[in-house]
């Protein structure tokens, strides 16, 4: 942290309970008090340097008070600004920083401490140590602006607050690495072999920083809570990026709010515990206040403010008790994008004393009406598109479709509380429009536990809960599984085995349909799921068909080979007699060929077995022409021989 030395003379001034004295040999004639303490000074030095003290000496020698007694309790800085302001008066040593420079600013000012006074005055040494040395550095910025929360008021008057965030909303856009390192060159700072950074040629033994957006969050999370609103409103006035304006939100918020860190690992808490053992933990209706000004300052924009944050801050409101439109604020952009949430972070605990469920399933309600409602505005998905296929391979029906498990998930999970009551459970799944759901398993799951966990419920009762499943979206599964639950009412069992059976029905006639493409030689495929009326079961039918003509396609090839090896064997036959009818005549010695002795050798039933299915063969090829040419073949060869 930079300083500025300030004086020559060696300190003067000894403190003895609440009283200062000045060691200098002559007695005080005045004494200035500020709060609890008590100055006992002397008035040439306070004279010559302050207008303020001068005009007060001179009234009290006018008015014959011979005491002498000044009361500036209300000095911008208290005691500690006035004793540093004093030693300057004496011409006392003492260290200028960026802790002190805005009381001692403030106080100047106070003081009347001008130029006109005395040359080199308090007032423009500050400035010119605020100017050329605290405000060209990020800390010293930083701290400067941090000593402004008790002095806010005159500050704000002194353009000091103004200058330092100014100074801090720069430097936060800008690459730390640029200031404060040495000259960059090629890119970067100039290393050494081992890697350190080098200035002017010579190693330091630094090594080079690699900075991250982030890299300011933990410094400006220091600030109370009015400055760094200024100084998030200066940054966002600049252009800064909106993840990293939210990154720092959250940073300053899991800082200041203990709720929000509950489910932090056990390193991310203990490094928490430590930040915020160095400030006292606020109470809760500053944490409410704190909360209310978060959700204030988040943009309202999809996407930006990540789920986990949003459900962390809607949880803690709810626990505060915080006001009714931050709780509605928070659910209405957790709505905005309730598709990149989890089941997790839809399980909010109930603290409401007068409803018993374990979870706040009227929450989950509203954000789901919120989700529904902007979707509908957005034009992300419409029942009048018709055709159910069509829909589902649209992709701006992705997030309705995922919205939807999610529900279906967080019903399974709820739905054993026994203090869920029907109706709200009912309601929460049939707002999901018919249309989201390509399939129905997930909610008959959910039901199906419900039931479980609520067998007393009568059986119009059941039959209502179960109107809100489409049993023609079940897969054939879940049909299986359905027909044989004895929690479903005997209507629901009765409809799911009449669409079984036209699920198994449709899989059936598919699969002849795709049998007789194929042994007609038509290679033409099935009309795909969008070209059709969508049905349930088209899934696993569709795998079927599948396995279907990858067996008659192995079929196909089996027999091709076999062909092959016969047509091989035929002309083998034939290049062998060829061969015998030439050796004939060529020799005069009376020799067979090897071959020829070979068959002679094989038994007369054998060489009927193999002419047998030879024959046998070409009847299943379903051409006779093979079997006249290898019989002639044959008789022609045993005449020979």
């Amino acid at each position: 942290m930079a300083c500025l030395k300030l004086g020559s003379r060696a300190d003067v001034f000894r403190k003895q309970g609440q009283d200062w004295y000045c060691t200098t040999g002559l007695p005080s004639d005045i004494t200035v008090t500020v709060g609890e303490q008590s100055f006992h000074l002397h008035k040439f030095p306070l004279l010559s340097k302050s207008g303020l003290l001068e005009r007060c000496i001179r009234e009290k020698i006018e008015n014959g008070d011979n005491s002498c007694v000044i009361d500036l309790s209300d000095i911008p800085g208290g005691a500690k600004a006035f004793e540093l302001t004093a030693k300057f008066c004496y011409g006392v040593k003492f260290e200028m920083t960026a802790s002190n420079v805005v009381h001692l600013r403030c106080a100047a000012e106070y003081l009347e401490m001008t130029e006109e006074i005395a040359e080199g005055n308090l007032i423009a040494q500050t400035e010119n140590f605020l100017t050329q040395t605290v405000l060209r550095s990020w800390k010293d910025s930083i701290k400067a602006l941090h000593t402004c929360d008790d002095i806010i008021d005159l500050a704000e008057k002194l353009q000091i607050v103004k200058r330092c965030i100014d100074s801090v909303a720069t430097r936060s856009c800008t690459d730390p690495d640029l200031f404060g390192w040495p000259v960059v060159q090629y890119g970067g700072p100039m290393q050494s072999p081992g890697g350190s950074v080098l200035w002017n040629g010579i190693s330091t033994g630094a090594r080079p920083r690699h900075s991250s957006p982030d890299w300011w969050y933990d410094d400006v999370s220091c600030l109370s809570l009015p400055l760094y609103k200024k100084v998030i409103s200066a940054m966002e006035y600049r252009g800064i990026n909106q993840d990293i304006i939210v990154g720092s939100l959250n940073h300053y918020a899991k800082r200041r709010l203990p709720g929000l860190n509950r489910r932090k690992s056990i390193s991310d808490v203990s490094s928490c515990l430590s930040i915020s053992s160095l400030t006292s933990i606020p109470s809760e209706e500053e944490q409410k206040y704190l909360l209310e000004e978060i959700d204030r300052l988040l943009p309202f924009q999809r996407g930006v403010t990540s789920c986990k944050l949003l459900f962390g801050l809607l949880r803690t409101a709810i626990i505060l008790k915080a006001s009714p439109s931050c709780v509605s604020n928070l659910e209405r952009r957790i709505g905005m994008q309730l598709d990149k949430a989890t089941l997790e972070d839809l399980l909010i605990p109930n603290i409401s004393e007068s409803v018993e469920t374990l979870y706040d399933v009227d929450c989950v309600h509203k954000i789901l009406d919120h989700f529904l409602a902007m979707d509908q505005e957005t034009g992300g998905a419409s029942p009048g598109l018709g055709e159910d296929a069509q829909m589902l391979a649209s992709p701006s029906l992705m997030p309705i479709t995922m919205v939807a498990k999610l529900i279906d998930g967080y019903l399974a999970e709820v739905a054993p509380d026994v203090n869920l009551k029907l109706p709200k459970f009912r309601s929460l799944a049939a707002a999901i429009p018919d249309y989201a759901r390509p399939i129905d398993d997930g909610l008959y799951r959910a039901i199906d536990i419900y039931l479980k966990a609520h067998p007393h419920l009568s059986e119009s009762e059941k039959e209502e809960l179960c109107r809100v499943m489409d049993c023609q979206k079940l897969s054939l599964e879940a049909c299986t599984h359905a027909a044989q639950n004895e929690r479903l009412p005997l209507r629901v069992i009765v409809q799911v085995l009449f669409f079984e059976q036209l699920q198994l029905r449709s899989s059936i006639a598919e699969c002849l349909m795709v049998s007789e493409n194929l042994e007609g030689g038509s290679r033409q495929l099935i009309p795909t799921i969008s070209g059709e009326q969508y049905r349930p079961g088209w899934p696993l039918a569709s795998r079927e068909n599948q396995a279907l003509r990858e067996g008659m396609d192995n079929m196909k090839q089996r027999v091709a080979d076999l062909e092959k090896e016969c047509s091989t064997m035929r002309d083998e036959i034939e290049r062998l007699g060829r061969s015998r009818s030439t050796g004939k005549g060529r020799f005069s010695l009376n020799m067979k060929p090897q071959i020829c002795s070979t068959k002679e050798a094989i038994p007369t039933t054998a060489m009927a077995t193999a002419t047998a299915s030879e024959e046998k063969m070409a009847v299943v090829k379903g051409d006779t022409t093979p079997r006249l040419k290898l019989s002639r073949h044959k008789k022609k060869l045993s005449i020979e021989a």
